[in-house]
């Protein structure tokens, strides 16, 4: 998706990656990548100076800590459900009985945590994507929130679950900075217009 690891050279690859990069060599500055699993585990470095820049979704929750850039892409949060549901929309979902398994700190989680008032939400606290699956199916969870590519492409793999059309959030990709560094970044040159 938008990060993975090369296997031929152990380094990060993908968009995110590009764009780190590139941000680097027009800043003039060398770029080394700190991995976090989770993007909840990104918040929590922000206040020890573990990054500079992070490449996350925007949320409310983390917009506390982290001073956004306007969206890079637009990803669909969306639902994976049992092949045999009866939930058919993603309406349906938010109804008392109904457990969505998602992975803690994950845009979806804060998004859901916010929005949902009769389902119950359960956390992967061992991080997000496949181990939020192995909640899904370990605990016969009704819903699956996520990402809607990595769910479609497991669900192409294991005919028991389908994917939801349409989406319940839009997932903002963009670049961030803490915000205890803004006062250093007023320093940055800015652009001009004649």
């Amino acid at each position: 998706m938008l990060a993975q690891t090369d296997r031929a050279t152990g380094q990060p690859k993908g968009v995110t990656p590009d764009l780190a990069r590139e941000l680097g060599r027009r800043l003039g500055v060398p770029v080394e990548f700190v991995i976090f699993d989770t993007a909840g585990k990104v918040l929590e470095a922000v206040k020890s100076g573990a990054w500079d820049i992070a490449f996350v979704a925007i949320e409310p929750a983390r917009a506390t800590e982290i001073e956004f850039t306007a969206p890079y892409v637009v990803i669909d949060g969306t639902y994976m459900v049992p092949a045999d549901s009866p939930l058919k929309t993603i309406d349906d979902v938010d109804r008392p009985g109904v457990r969505i398994a998602v992975g803690l700190g994950s845009a979806y989680d804060l998004y859901l945590t916010r929005t949902i008032r009769n389902a119950t939400i359960v956390r992967a606290t061992a991080g997000g994507g496949r181990e939020m699956i192995d909640l899904f199916l370990k605990d016969k969870l009704e819903v699956a929130a996520g990402v809607r590519q990595p769910l479609v492409a497991y669900a192409a793999t294991n005919p028991n679950v389908r994917v939801m059309d349409g989406r319940f959030m839009e997932i903002r990709q963009a670049l961030g900075t803490p915000k205890v560094a803004l006062p250093a970044r007023a320093t940055w040159p800015r652009s001009s217009r004649t």
